[in-house]
């Protein structure tokens, strides 16, 4: 008898995952534990063994859908074996009802031309976004269903050209959409002199200095939870990475007990694996706060989105050589912006800038460079 394997609960509280990429394909005979697919979550990229040996009789969840955990994603057995005609999200739309009980054979309007709409929840979703009317489309998909990429055709051909939003891209929209919609940010920013750091060492030194300073600020430490704030005994700094995929952010545990050199190792090692797409989901998980450079492409300074849940956020503007008063003299010095965002409901304003000068204090003295 054919085994059906569904969505496992990946942890971290993740109710749903995009299936990225199938790295098998329908008819292929495979082993216990051989590569089966490549889930997209809100953290990260997860490939998946197959529980299972034997042949995949049928793929289930196309690439490109969102399934909720729980959900059949593919069907392993035995060559021959009898299979069912649909998948799980199209026995849904066939039936005419999802997990909610609502109906999924629907339109813009009404009559018979609607009920010969089918589509899955996911893909009626998209089609409110862009505006389509389901019962214009035709569908490509087994049986008439409508899929994705019907959708955004039909929308690309009434203006211009349209991408589906997936993988990295798809978590990057929703979670900055969050962050934005949830908290109420304020930035503040302050030149820092970067003249006594080396600049291989710039990083790694502010990323030190941030540790040591959230050791007297628990408040920027911390997490809005409903109605109370979680403060928290860990020091992991997420560490924005970018990637030709999007922006990620790794994680450095207990950065606070690191030195300089050994933050400098470990942030070129995660950006490494970063651009390879070979980070673990652990790696990205869990950060307590997070510090963000573009290098030269930084501009004077940036308004950071705080990474949600997070409440803080630090970004280095460009570092570079600039005309300032010392003493009363004017001297060039290599300086750059710090900025901080902060979550206005935890933080307040006086105590942001007290860790934005604490943090500039530490760096333009020299951090320590031993934990």
């Amino acid at each position: 008898m054919a085994s059906s394997f569904k969505l496992p609960d990946l942890g971290e509280g993740l109710t749903e995952g995009e299936v990225a990429r199938w790295l098998v394909a329908e008819g292929q005979k495979i082993a216990e534990d051989d590569p089966l697919v490549e889930i997209q979550t809100d953290k990260a990229t997860v490939e998946i063994p197959s529980p299972y040996a034997g042949t995949v009789l049928r793929i289930l969840v196309p690439e490109g859908e969102i399934a909720p955990v729980g959900t059949e994603l593919v069907l392993i057995g035995e060559p021959g074996e009898e299979t069912p005609s649909s998948g799980p999200l199209e026995a849904s739309a066939a039936s005419g009802t999802g997990a909610s009980g609502s109906s999924l054979l629907q339109g813009t309007g009404g009559g018979a031309a609607s009920e010969r709409v089918q589509a899955t929840p996911v893909v009626r979703r998209i089609a409110q976004e862009l505006g389509v009317d389901l019962a214009g489309v035709t569908g490509s998909g087994p049986g008439g269903r409508i899929v994705e990429d019907d959708v955004r055709s039909a929308a690309a051909r009434v203006d211009g050209r349209r991408e589906p939003l997936r993988g990295v891209r798809r978590v990057i929209a929703e979670h900055m959409a969050r962050a934005h919609r949830e908290v109420p940010p304020v930035t503040w920013v302050e030149e820092c002199d970067f003249e006594g750091v080396a600049l291989d060492a710039l990083l790694a030194t502010v990323v030190k200095a941030c540790a040591d300073t959230l050791l007297e600020f628990p408040e920027l430490n911390a997490r809005f939870d409903g109605d109370a704030i979680l403060y928290l005994d860990r020091y992991d700094l997420g560490v924005a990475v970018q990637t030709d995929d999007g922006l990620v952010v790794p994680v450095v545990r207990n950065a606070n007990e690191k030195s300089v050199d050994e933050l400098g190792t470990e942030i070129a090692a995660l950006a490494e694996r970063a651009r390879a797409g070979a980070l673990a989901a652990e790696e990205l998980r869990g950060s307590t706060f997070t510090v963000s450079s573009a290098g030269k492409l930084a501009g004077l300074f940036q308004t950071p989105i705080v990474n949600h849940p997070e409440v803080a956020i630090l970004s280095i503007g460009r570092v570079a050589p600039r005309a300032v008063v010392r003493e009363g003299a004017i001297v060039v010095r290599r300086t750059g912006a710090l900025a901080i965002t902060f979550d206005h409901r935890v933080v307040d304003g006086a105590r942001a800038a007290a860790f934005g000068l604490a943090v500039i204090a530490r760096v333009q003295s020299g951090a320590p460079q031993t934990a």
